[in-house]
């Protein structure tokens, strides 16, 4: 019942204090402006993207997906419903972070019945506006219980290069509660987005890694530095693609790279990827240590040749 209580307690002060917290970039570059139930993010005085973190989600997310010249990428469902969204698995809202399997409890999917755990902010989220814009909160992970099992920040840099938004991501997971944490082998978690119909392999989106492997029946589980999807969207293609750091666990990342417009990197999920339970890609986080996952996410315009991606991947790795 205490854990419940620091719940509560927590959601109610970043409603009290969040908003004070923003700093004004004016009409060039990134203004993030702190709400009740979201970090707006404006680019070039814009409305462009939020960080989502209404209690009625049970993880927060970044939504939605657009380019730079304002084209909206990301599915619309559940949060902004448009016509023709498919409506499955309600859980997957823009660009987010979670996993199947924590100790035993479901960080990934979201139950009406909240019987699934959940990441809820702690604490107000820390903004910075300029032509870099920066978000950092922290998130408490709570057992379907109520318990509060660890921490999880993430931290965010936003910038742009040309034609492309780059966000710099770093989840950092803290086993400060005490216990260690054990990530089970699972293909369903990750760090991942979510995008609208016409970014389905079946509806003509190309798929692609790093091993310039295509198709997810060749890229689904396989190992890579970076994975992309393009599409056309009203006739004018662009795409999302994702960046596996070098310092990060297991580099190159196995990827849930599914055909019906979902993509995460996993590193906790070699057994299921191979279909094989002699592998066994479970880690266990010793209490009172962290893991840092880094990632780099490229939302362009037209394309991002295979090349491109690799001076982007190569400069990233510098960083």
């Amino acid at each position: 019942m205490q854990a419940r209580s620091m719940t509560v307690l927590s959601a109610a002060t970043v409603l009290a204090g969040c908003s004070m917290l923003s700093t004004r970039a004016g009409s060039s570059g990134f203004t993030l402006d702190c709400r009740d139930d979201r970090v707006e993010i404006l680019m070039d005085g814009r409305p462009f993207m939020a960080f989502h973190f209404n209690s009625k989600w049970d993880k927060p997310f970044l939504f939605p997906i657009r380019t730079v010249s304002g084209r909206v990428l990301s599915r619309g469902w559940p949060v902004e419903p448009r016509d023709g969204d498919e409506r499955d698995h309600a859980w997957h809202r823009g660009v987010w972070y979670g996993h199947g399997d924590i100790n035993g409890e479901d960080f990934w999917r979201e139950k009406p019945d909240r019987s699934t755990a959940r990441l809820v902010l702690d604490g107000k989220p820390k903004t910075s506006s300029g032509v870099m814009g920066a978000l950092d909160a922290n998130l408490a992970m709570i057992g379907k219980q109520g318990n509060r099992m660890g921490t999880i920040g993430e931290h965010y840099k936003f910038r742009r290069e040309r034609n492309r938004l780059l966000i710099d991501s770093i989840i950092t997971i803290a086993a400060d509660q005490g216990t260690s944490l054990k990530f089970g082998d699972s293909d369903d978690g990750g760090f991942g987005f979510r995008l609208a119909t016409e970014f389905r392999e079946d509806r003509g989106a190309e798929l692609m890694n790093s091993d310039r492997l295509t198709g997810t029946e060749n890229i689904w589980g396989k190992p890579a530095r970076w994975i992309k999807y393009t599409a056309a969207i009203n006739g004018k293609r662009s795409g999302v693609a994702m960046f596996d750091h070098p310092s990060n666990l297991r580099h190159p990342t196995g990827w849930h790279a599914r055909g019906y417009s979902l993509c995460s990197a996993n590193p906790f999920a070699a057994g299921s990827f191979a279909k094989d339970k002699s592998k066994d890609g479970s880690y266990t986080l010793p209490a009172g240590q962290k893991l840092n996952l880094r990632y780099l996410v490229a939302v362009y315009e037209d394309d991002l040749p295979a090349a491109e991606a690799d001076r982007i991947f190569t400069q990233f790795a510098k960083e």
